[in-house]
């Protein structure tokens, strides 16, 4: 499978990559593209003509399936995309979490806090601890409860 990834752009943007990936290319005045990133993998430049975009690397909070199609009929999978390249404007804030907290379509909109399970605390021991308890007192009421029905009490 091939390694793929979306690129949101900002409208303007968007309207330059148009010109430059068109057929008639060699008329635009952005004849270069390029997308590097620094040390740490997740922040970077998107670079188009001689206009540099600040970009960040997010991870999307669900696998989106990628498909082709040679026939208009059959669809073929490509690859499972899980990250997603954000090119902001140049006075626009840098996101400040690694996971984008939504997803590509309005459906999705906030889907890590509506459609998934909370993470579990990690805190084994007091968790073991609050369980023993639990089911400590279940255990009581179950006995409490036999007994009474059959007619001892303790």
């Amino acid at each position: 499978m091939d390694e793929q990834f979306i690129l949101r752009v900002p409208p303007s943007v968007a309207e330059r990559l148009d010109r430059l990936l068109s057929e008639n290319a060699s008329s635009s005045e952005d004849k270069s593209l390029d997308l590097e990133f620094s040390e740490d993998g997740r922040t970077g430049m998107f670079v188009i003509g001689n206009d540099r975009f600040p970009a960040s690397l997010l991870d999307l909070p669900c696998v989106v399936e990628s498909y082709k199609t040679y026939d208009d009929s059959a669809l073929v999978k490509t690859a499972d995309v899980g990250q997603m390249i954000l090119v902001r404007e140049s006075g626009e804030a840098s996101p400040d979490v690694v996971e984008y907290r939504h997803g590509l379509t309005p459906p999705m909109r906030d889907a890590r806090k509506r459609r998934f399970r909370r993470e579990p605390d990690l805190n084994v021991p007091i968790n073991l601890l609050l369980l023993f308890f639990f089911l400590k007192k279940k255990k009581l009421c179950v006995i409490t409860f036999f007994l009474k029905k059959k007619g001892n009490y303790l």
